[in-house]
């Protein structure tokens, strides 16, 4: 499809795309807008940065009418607040000629103003389940009109926990809908979530998690260790021509705030950090910083890779190779959006190197190699889970066969082989007097009746 003219959408919704300099649609936007404007329940299968959004958002706001009835008729559920903000902002600039009223809830603020919202109505809303559920159980969110529900990312709603709020929802809903969901992968879950509760699905699927995109370069290093990669990491950073944006993925909250700490004397007012553990103002306002160009590094967890709306983002630095092969795509795909070149650089250790053999299974094909710079230092501070426990031989007293471990059970000695059998005695005893009888023995009953 060459255009958005093909469509054919109203007036005042390609009044809106135009403003946005959108030419034409993305693979998944076309496939997925004559499915959803059928009717049909919808399961698309795409990568984060395909568009997915608006995949979803253009038929409903082409079908929408106007109406002044308090309760929603499109639910869209999003694992992440960041997320909620990001659909919220995006549908409002999509619908900006149209008279549609979009809200979004989530938690971390304060459920009895958000509860207030809804009873001033709302056409569109955009919530995550948690606090979805909170205002559904509370009686602030009735949700009997709904006509379209969305899940979106629900991988990752999964992984979040959220399947029990989710099932809960459902039964709040009503049984005549449209289902329409988007998942960048599809795992057991998934699938057993769509069997559930979803009736002859039609599935659309664009650019699978292991097919590597074109337009992203990929490179690799070995690094032997946590300080080496910091040292790695600050020498890149140092060109800022190229290093432009930088997006740097990091394994856990912990690392993130290690890594946000070694950085800080160097590049303090460039670096911004986000995981779960941080704020909601402090998650906000990063991001903001990173979009508006005041920051020009983001360090971030996994998941928050698949619910941000980064834009223009240079570079993405694995700063440890992620377990589960599909994360790394999730996290390259943050680069080299809206047919931009982008870049990816793995940093990767020893123990690192099955799993990076893993993504590269996936993907069918060899992340090239790099030779760490002359300048940077090969650190010898390790962190406590790099170190092992050296052997002190000069102790005189250590038990190096304790020390090296072994079986929990071991074959005893024939000393203490014996066992108790009470006394010497016993045996003698049994022979002579034998079992005693008792008034239900079988023997003794006999006896009696023949007598």
């Amino acid at each position: 499809m060459d255009s958005f003219d093909e469509i054919n959408l109203n007036k005042q919704l390609r009044l809106g795309i135009d403003e946005l300099g959108f030419e034409r649609p993305t693979p998944i936007q076309e496939m997925a807008f004559p499915i959803i404007m059928s009717g049909k329940n919808i399961v698309g299968i795409a990568q984060t940065g395909t568009g997915k959004t608006l995949a979803y958002a253009l038929p409903i706001l082409q079908q929408w009418k106007f109406t002044k009835q308090l309760n929603p008729t499109v639910l869209i559920l999003v694992p992440t607040r960041e997320l909620v903000l990001q659909v919220v902002e995006q549908i409002e600039k999509y619908g900006s000629y149209l008279s549609i009223r979009v809200l979004g809830i989530y938690g971390g603020t304060n459920i009895n103003t958000q509860a207030g919202h809804l009873g001033d109505g709302c056409d569109i809303l955009v919530a995550t389940p948690g606090r979805l559920y909170d205002l559904a159980v509370a009686r602030a969110a009735n949700l009997k009109a709904i006509k379209k529900l969305v899940i979106d990312e629900v991988d990752v709603m999964l992984d979040l926990g959220f399947r029990f709020q989710i099932n809960n929802i459902f039964e709040l809903l009503p049984e005549k809908r449209q289902n329409i969901m988007f998942s960048a992968t599809m795992t057991d879950d998934v699938s057993e979530l769509i069997d559930e509760n979803f009736i002859t699905p039609e599935r659309i699927s664009v650019a699978i998690s292991g097919t590597p995109l074109d337009n992203i370069s990929q490179i690799s290093y070995a690094v032997p260790n946590f300080y080496t990669k910091v040292n790695l990491l600050s020498n890149l950073l140092r060109n800022k021509e190229v290093f432009k944006k930088v997006l740097v993925f990091v394994p856990s909250k912990k690392i993130a705030d290690r890594l946000f700490d070694a950085l800080d004397e160097t590049y303090g007012r460039e670096t911004g950090v986000i995981h779960s553990n941080k704020s909601q103002n402090h998650r906000i306002r990063s991001i903001e910083q990173f979009n508006g160009g005041k920051q020009r590094i983001l360090i971030a967890t996994d998941v928050m890779a698949r619910g941000l709306d980064l834009e223009m983002i240079s570079h993405v630095i694995n700063f440890d190779v992620p377990n589960f092969p599909e994360n790394y795509m999730h996290r390259i795909g943050r680069s080299g959006r809206a047919e931009q070149e982008g870049n990816s650089i793995l940093f990767f250790t020893e123990a690192e190197i099955e799993a990076k053999i893993a993504i590269e299974m996936l993907m069918d094909m060899e992340i090239p190699e790099m030779d760490i710079p002359d300048t940077v230092e090969v650190s010898e501070q390790l962190l406590p889970s790099e170190r092992t426990r050296p052997k002190d031989t000069k102790n005189p007293h250590r038990n190096f066969k304790r020390d090296e471990g072994g079986g929990a059970f071991h074959t005893k000695k024939d000393k203490n082989q014996k066992t108790n059998q009470g006394g010497s005695y016993r045996p003698m005893i049994e022979k002579k007097y034998k079992k005693p009888r008792t008034r239900g023995s079988k023997s003794v009953n006999n006896k009696k009746k023949k007598k």
